[in-house]
Order: structure tokens, then sequence, then C-alpha cells
């Protein structure tokens, strides 16, 4: 996620366009970097429980197999091994026809438990580097960039949205954040407003990522993109267009607070890197004027180094606790975006009535479901692969925001004073 930067008033404006310009391109940049990160983070939320991991169900028979397709669901290890689909608790596995009449019963159904145990591991990722490698190496290089195009289509709009949002709030002088609040917490709340604006828009679109991204195996890009695509067309069918807003609920549990305290922590430790550097050059606050305008006007005046250096500090380590806090949210809201109700069938009591499913439940219930079920663990699955996808991100998107703004201003000022000669 990404922030703009305090712009002095006395400074030459920055046309709307210019900071649009800005923020695109860094959120280009942003996001060829930290989709792979993104991808192993959506799939280690997804997986099934470390209590739940597919085991191997042994058939002494193999004529049981002889009617199946030839690549039901098998993308590697053996082709004995069938699994339901890629969040099986169980995959079967008969004895390969190689080890029929040449080996001993004892080790076929040896040979097919290693076999099942090899496809279950290409499954489970234990970590982020783990996930890296596996994906790479199991589904391809490229598999590592997948749901990068809906990716690239939903930061335009929402950067537009969340950037001009957030300065007309912070830093309009008719904002009533500004009449109310002290500059100490008018960023809080600037940024919660700012997101909650910006993630109505593009909820539909980050759902459709998500699924691209939680898809495994070795279908192309566009295998994967139509896939996706049919699905949600299903559940449009099925439950209406307002499914598209599923999980709209976390996401605003996940991104609000988390662009509170970004917003909070980044200008704090923005502007006491400002002072550091003013008070290295002799220079002191002075109590009656308004310190957010002096240090605004000091960062205005810094070079390109420092403007890129500053911000980049202050955006990873704002992000980075960002990140951790909000991770329980970002765990329920992935879970429940992945979820294809539509292709599964209703959960009843023994009186026929309707149960609901735990990622079908409020957001307090399902993430106390996943504490007991899983403990703080479950909450926190994944926010390794979380932080370093949101901390560099914030970090390239800041420091990317800020350098272009600062060469839209030069720019700028070159052009009113060939004005004024």
């Amino acid at each position: 996620m990404a922030c703009p930067a305090n712009e002095p008033e006395a400074e030459v404006a920055i046309s709307a366009g210019q900071k649009m310009l800005s923020a695109v391109s860094g959120s280009l940049l942003t996001s060829l970097l930290v989709t792979p990160l993104d991808v192993v983070r959506v799939r280690l939320q997804s997986q099934p429980p470390s209590s739940f991991r597919p085991t191997a169900t042994l058939s002494s028979n193999h004529s049981t197999f002889t009617n199946l397709p030839p690549n039901l669901g098998v993308t590697a290890c053996c082709r004995e091994v069938f699994w339901v689909n890629n969040n099986a608790r169980f995959c079967i596995a008969g004895p390969s026809l190689s080890s029929i009449g040449a080996a001993t019963p004892s080790t076929a159904a040896s040979s097919t438990a290693e076999c099942a145990i090899e496809e279950s591991n290409r499954k489970t990722f234990t970590s982020t580097l783990d996930g890296l490698r596996k994906i790479a190496r199991n589904e391809g290089l490229s598999s590592l960039w997948r749901g990068l195009s809906p990716t690239l289509v939903m930061a335009v709009p929402a950067n537009v949205i969340y950037f001009t949002g957030y300065e007309a709030l912070r830093f309009n002088k008719s904002s009533p954040i500004n009449a109310y609040l002290t500059d100490t917490y008018a960023p809080l709340v600037a940024g919660s407003v700012a997101r909650v604006a910006a993630a109505s828009v593009i909820s539909p679109i980050e759902m459709f990522r998500t699924r691209m991204q939680a898809t495994s195996g070795h279908q192309s890009g566009t295998g994967v993109f139509k896939e996706t695509l049919v699905g949600l067309t299903e559940m449009v069918h099925a439950q209406g267009y307002t499914s598209l807003w599923r999980g709209l609920t976390l996401t605003m549990w996940r991104d609000v607070p988390f662009s509170g305290i970004y917003w909070w922590g980044y200008e704090a430790l923005r502007n006491a890197l400002t002072d550091v550097r003013d008070r290295s050059r002799g220079r002191t606050l002075d109590p009656g004027r308004s310190h957010t305008r002096v240090r605004n006007r000091s960062q205005s005046r810094e070079n390109h180094t420092s403007t890129f250096v500053d911000s980049f500090i202050a955006g990873a380590a704002s992000g980075a606790v960002a990140a951790v806090v909000t991770t329980p949210f970002d765990v329920g809201k992935t879970r429940q975006q992945v979820l294809k109700n539509s292709n599964e069938p209703s959960m009843t009591d023994a009186t026929g009535k309707r149960l609901l499913r735990p990622e079908e439940r409020s957001m307090p219930r399902f993430l106390y479901h996943i504490l007991k079920e899983e403990g703080p663990a479950g909450l926190f699955r994944g926010w390794a692969a979380r932080c370093l996808k949101v901390a560099p991100a914030c970090a390239i998107m800041i420091s990317s925001y800020e350098l272009g703004k600062k060469m839209a201003r030069s720019m700028n000022e070159r052009r009113d004073g060939r004005v004024e000669t």
C-alpha cells in the first residue's frame, strides 16, 4: 500500500495529472516487484491447516483405478496418485504398473506411499522461501506473477482514489479533518477514510486477483484466467452481483486500520527524519509557527537522494508494523474470497437445517473459529510473506511517488520561471 507525502502550501502547486502519473508509475514498479510474494502469501493462507495435510490411502486392488481418467489431478510424481482437488485431505494411491509382477506387495505399497508423500510435499508450503522455490520449480517461473494483470488494472483506479482522496482530506483547508483534529491524529483518520473509498471500488477486481493467485497447477496464464472468470460468472448467476463484494467487510477490517496505522507512522517517522536533518544543519523548530508547515518546506527543499531515502525508510518501517498488526484480517479475507460456495453442497444438520460454513460467519466469529481450531499461528499464517511484500511495496510506492512529485514540482518551477522572464 502506498501513500502521498506532505505538500507545503507555499510551494509551486502540482497538478492532479502529475500526481496521478507519479502514482501510476510507482504502482507499475511495485506490482512487478512484489507480486511473487503476494502469490505465496495467498497460497500459504488458503492451504489446509497442518493437521489436515493430505495422506495416502493405499489400495491393494489396482483394478480400482483402471477406469479413472489418466490425468486426474496429477501434475508430477506418479500417475497413480489421484487428488479430488488441490485442497483434498486424502489422496488415493494404487501401485504403479511397473511394480505389478516386478515387486512384492510390500515394496509396491511402500513405493506408492512415498509417491503420495512426495506429491503432498509439492503442494505444501512451509515458509515464504519454500513457497517461492516450489512454485517456480513445479509450476514454472511465470506462475509467480500469476494475477499480475488484474493487479495492474486494480492499481490505477485504487491509487488515483486513494492518493487524491488522502491529500484532499489531509491538506485541503476546507477539510473537516483539519478543522477538528490535530496533526498527530489527522493522518490516521484521513488514511482510513480514503481507504474505505478505494477498497469499495476495487473489491471485485481484488477478488478476481485473489482467486487467480490461489489456483495452483501447470495451467497456462490464459487457462487460469478463463477458469477464474467462469467461476466468478457462475457465482454471480447463483448469488447475484453483490457476491462480487464478498469479503469486503474483512477487507475493510484489514485495509482501514492498516491505512490509519501506516499514515500515522509514516508521517511521524518522516517528520522525525526531517527534524534530525534540520538539527544537523543548525535549524530548530520555532514554537510559534506551525511545525507541519515548516517541515513541509524543509522536505520540499531536500535533494532527490534525501527525499528518496527518507520516504523509503519511513514507508518500509511503518508498512511492516501495520502489516503484522492486520495479518489476522488478511487471513480471514483471503479464505473467504477463495471459497467457492457455488460449487459446494450446502451443509445441513440432522433436521435438514442449513448450517453456515466458518467462512460464512461474521468476521469476529470466523477469526475466533480460526483461533480455536488452529491457534494463534493460524491467524498469523503468512505474516512473513505479507511483511516481505507490504514493507517493500510501501517503501517503493511512497518513494517513487514522492520522487515523482518532486520532479514535477521542479519542472513547474522552471516553467514558471521562464514565464516570468
